[in-house]
């Protein structure tokens, strides 16, 4: 399986602010999702790989872009890329019946997503 790049995430320090400034810098398309947690937004950029946006959940850290990268396995891939010295950052993680996640930070301290969707049904 390859693995592309499948979402790209904002962790804001200032939603209303981010929403803002990209819906008019590129004319994205914002679309609120209410959660268990709290309000995620989904990014409608027309061609190519969407997105989303939420506050930020780590406090004290600056806002960031994350990207996420399709896997077959998300166990398997979070052991891998533990075994081959990345810190688990968030461990394997369902997210409302879409698919699960992880996020890890590599050797050189890199944050990355890993993204195991839910098969659709037929």
């Amino acid at each position: 399986m390859a693995n592309p790049f499948v979402h790209v995430e904002l962790n804001t320090n200032d939603v209303a602010k981010a929403k803002s400034f990209y819906s008019k810098m590129f004319d994205w398309k914002m679309e609120d999702v209410p959660m268990d947690w709290g309000t995620y937004t989904m990014i409608g950029v027309g061609e190519g790989t969407g997105g989303g946006l939420m506050k930020n959940p780590m406090p004290n850290t600056p806002s960031m872009w994350l990207s996420y990268v399709l896997v077959d396995d998300i166990e398997a891939a979070t052991k891998k890329a533990k075994s081959l010295g990345a810190t688990v950052c968030k461990d394997v993680t369902e997210v409302m019946g879409m698919g699960w996640l992880s996020i890890i930070s590599d050797p050189t301290g890199a944050m990355l997503g890993l993204w195991k969707a839910k098969p659709r049904a037929k």
